[in-house]
């Protein structure tokens, strides 16, 4: 049986057609797949491992706490980038969200970003926050009756200091009347007794007055 020449060329052609659609599946797929982070967190600590990236372009990765520090500041790499001491996460005592963004150098479109939850640790209890004591009575600020009778002796003394002197007499003002005797007692006594016997001599005189008249 002879097979025509236009058959083994068909099939020849469809072959070859098959086999460049082969291979242009594989390297369409290739650099899909050649991609690959790998990360994980546990209730302390993330791990990475980022393989097949273009070793020709500069890629960066960070790893975050959503609403608090970085992990992992932004850092480039190359090919791959792995974690050889695992990334501490700082103590907590509620859930965190751990954010990772690998941006690929090659092309935006091989860039990853993902979030990821960190549980509380069993037995990490949270130190118990501080109250302040409510007073429960409100202070008397008003001094007491003790207080408030006590004299103070800085006024006393000021006020010892500061009292007026008594006035001195003045020169011009009269004597007093003296209550002892006096040298001039004899001399108003004198005139008292010549008063007496003037007004007795006056007397004397108008009686004979008259009765030399009768």
């Amino acid at each position: 049986m002879t097979i025509p020449r236009r058959s083994w060329r068909g099939a020849g052609a469809f072959a070859a057609a098959a086999v460049v659609g082969l291979a242009g599946g594989v390297i369409s797929a290739g650099p899909a797949a050649a991609h690959t982070p790998t990360w994980a967190v546990t209730c302390s600590e993330v791990t990475l491992d980022l393989k097949a990236y273009s070793g020709s372009a500069t890629n960066e990765v960070t790893v975050s706490v959503v609403g608090g520090d970085d992990l992992l500041a932004t850092t480039e790499f190359g090919q791959e980038f792995s974690t050889k001491t695992p990334l501490q996460l700082p103590k907590h005592d509620k859930e965190l969200t751990v954010r990772l963004v690998v941006k690929a150098g090659d092309d935006a479109q091989y860039s990853f970003q993902e979030e990821k939850t960190a549980e509380v640790c069993e037995g990490e209890t949270p130190s118990p926050t501080p109250t302040e004591a409510t007073p429960s009575e409100t202070p008397n600020t008003e001094p007491s009756v003790s207080e408030t009778a006590e004299p103070s002796a800085t006024p006393s003394e000021t006020a010892t200091q500061t009292a007026p002197a008594p006035a001195e007499p003045s020169s011009s003002a009269p004597d007093l009347a003296e209550t002892g005797s006096s040298s001039a007692t004899p001399v108003i006594g004198g005139a008292a007794l010549a008063v007496l016997l003037a007004g007795g001599g006056i007397l004397w005189s108008v009686r004979k007055r008259r009765a030399t008249q009768h």
